[in-house]
């Protein structure tokens, strides 16, 4: 079997995204593209030169086929992706009335991946990662699907395989009282945590970036990675830690998907063995160029993109020396 860098899954939606910045009621004709967490880090991954598996239950149905054939089409591995015919693929759709006021429509209860659990995993699969990546979307969709990150989990810590964790708390999905006891769980066994500022404060009760990593960090040996959007990122490894400056960012189309493609790009710089300072500065220029691309997937750079801007970066702050 083909080992890869990184295995992940959970839930990809069709989504449908609005041709003019109205009202949902308004807008009468809409892009058809994908969103999910875990697709777009797989697609990022991939994009930046990295091997990379995603997998789910997906509806046996024209949205679900469409899903498949895109995620595969960027080379991400899909083959122990299941069709059911028991629920269909899951849909939302955006409402944007500016660049900085959208808002997201789910319709995924009771969805094709909500019906995954611990049965559908392939042990081997898994085991033959360096990365097992999660996010806390998943485990809030079902009780079977919670069961199966838990198993996933087992997995990973039997084989050494390093488990990143983004929280990505959804309060559409379940309350801070459910999510708060199942995402430290998960936290506690992870090795990378990438929490945003709100979501350290949910786990750990603190509202600084330097208090949720030392917070986290109680549970054992792990890196701590606070996203601070526009203003970058604070890095916690044992005794190495600091600030990592954003990039500016002339015109933001859609931020949605910045964070797993920040993800996306701290996961690149490790697997690539730089410092966790070069790693979270590749997360923040990979987030940078997202935000100005319309869709969750489509502004994912290759790494051509992503050198050229930490590149320009570096000789803008040479000249100002």
């Amino acid at each position: 079997m083909k080992k890869l860098d990184v295995v992940t899954f959970g839930e990809t939606m069709v989504l449908f995204n609005p041709e003019q910045m109205l009202p949902l009621e308004y807008n009468h004709r809409f892009m058809k593209q994908i969103g999910g967490a875990e697709s777009n880090l797989a697609i990022g991954l991939q994009k930046l030169g990295h091997t990379t598996g995603w997998f789910s239950k997906l509806g046996d149905d024209p949205f679900g086929r469409y899903i498949h054939q895109f995620i595969r089409g960027h080379g991400v591995d899909t083959s122990r992706c299941v069709y059911t015919d028991e629920a269909p693929t899951g849909l939302f759709f955006k409402e944007k009335r500016s660049p900085t006021n959208i808002s997201v429509y789910y319709y995924r209860k009771n969805s094709a991946a909500s019906l995954l659990a611990s049965e559908d995993l392939d042990e081997e699969y898994i085991a033959g990662a360096k990365f097992l990546h999660l996010t806390g979307i998943t485990p809030a969709l079902s009780e079977s699907i919670r069961m199966a990150v838990f198993k996933a989990i087992e997995i990973a810590k039997k084989h050494k395989v390093k488990i990143v964790f983004d929280p990505n708390i959804r309060l559409k999905l379940w309350s801070r009282e459910e999510a708060k006891p199942v995402i430290t769980e998960i936290a506690e066994a992870a090795d990378i945590i990438l929490p945003g500022l709100d979501e350290g404060e949910i786990m750990t009760g603190k509202n600084t970036p330097e208090e949720i990593a030392d917070q986290l960090c109680l549970k054992g040996d792990k890196t701590i990675i606070v996203k601070l959007g526009e203003k970058g990122a604070y890095y916690q490894a044992g005794s190495d830690k600091g600030y990592v400056d954003g990039f500016p960012v002339s015109q933001i189309v859609d931020p949605v998907g910045a964070g797993d493609g920040f993800a996306a790009g701290v996961i690149s710089g490790m697997l690539r063995n730089e410092p966790i300072s070069e790693a979270v500065k590749r997360g923040n220029a990979v987030g940078a160029i997202v935000v100005g691309v319309n869709g969750d997937v489509e502004g994912l750079p290759n790494n051509e993109e992503v050198e050229q801007l930490i590149k320009g970066a570096k000789d803008n702050q040479d000249v100002k020396r």
